[in-house]
């Protein structure tokens, strides 16, 4: 089908040479219930990434603490060799306890461990994206920002991004490296990150949403937002990526699942075309939930 194509999205480009797609894949759902362990269904999961490159999304997401590991390994043995300009990005900075249990560590010796073992689970010469998960509260943020400094010296890490982050965190963490990415939470009636997301926007800097669409059950809530989705006869959670893509030309959303179905229908939100109107009166009732 046609509008099974991520390119409809527009591209953006990671630290200014790496060109993706911007309707990417989060892989935190290929694992299993509180994002702990395989997922119940593996032959599905495997199916869903097989369909990426096929509709080209090109630009997958995912961490070492899903699973733990689960995610990272899933990818690297479905996925690679990778597609051409196919790019992966990981994260590093959480450890796991249990099921819905998520601990922040950042100290030098494990991050550089995650993402040594990252390379490996995702059969990589180069994390061409590396994201610290959260900034550590305990470890000095000298140690956790020197040590990712370090890494990409090496050439372990090509560009690094940041999550759940202030504009005054990024400031600080740009005296180590150039920050390329942020990924906080953001989506249609969440809109915490405002500050930020316009902050990338001025700096070129790629905004990845996590829970991107999340659209507070307006379709149920405000004839505004239903007459629209009729308009498109699209979903609410399309019409929520649709106007999250016109939101900002650094928007990077990346909406997960493990099944090709859901994955079809987030990727033909990139063929949704709203008017700026119909943008306008999202963003208002978006707000006003």
């Amino acid at each position: 089908m046609a509008e099974l194509d991520a390119s409809r999205s527009g591209t953006f480009s990671i630290g200014g040479d790496l060109k993706v797609n911007r309707l990417g894949f989060g892989a935190m759902r290929i694992t299993g219930k509180g994002i702990w362990g395989p997922p119940a269904d593996l032959e599905a999961a495997k199916a869903t990434l097989r369909r990426l490159p096929e509709i080209n999304v090109d630009f997958v997401d995912t961490a070492e603490s899903y699973g733990p590991y689960v995610s990272e390994e899933l990818i690297g043995a479905v996925l690679a060799p990778y597609s051409q300009g196919t790019i992966i990005a990981t994260k590093g900075g959480l450890t796991r306890t249990g099921p819905d249990q998520w601990h922040q560590l950042a100290r030098p010796e494990f991050l550089r461990q995650g993402v040594t073992q990252s390379l490996r689970r995702l059969k990589l010469e180069v994390i061409d994206l590396w994201q610290l998960h959260r900034i550590e509260s305990v470890t000095p943020r000298a140690d956790q920002f020197g040590a990712i400094a370090d890494m990409q010296k090496k050439g372990l890490i090509r560009h690094v991004g940041l999550s759940e982050v202030s504009v005054a965190d990024i400031k600080e963490a740009q005296t180590y490296f150039k920050v390329t990415t942020v990924q906080n939470m953001y989506n249609l009636v969440s809109r915490d990150a405002e500050d930020v997301l316009d902050y990338c926007e001025q700096n070129g800097i790629g905004f990845i949403p996590w829970r991107p669409i999340d659209g507070g059950n307006l379709e149920s809530t405000s004839a505004e937002f239903k007459a629209i989705m009729d308009t498109h006869e699209a979903s609410a959670s399309q019409i929520a990526l649709a106007w999250m893509l016109k939101r900002s030309p650094v928007m990077l959303p990346i909406p997960g699942t493990g099944s090709v179905k859901h994955l079809e229908e987030n990727v033909a939100a990139a063929a949704i075309a709203l008017g700026d109107d119909e943008f306008a009166t999202l963003d208002r009732i978006g707000r006003k939930a």
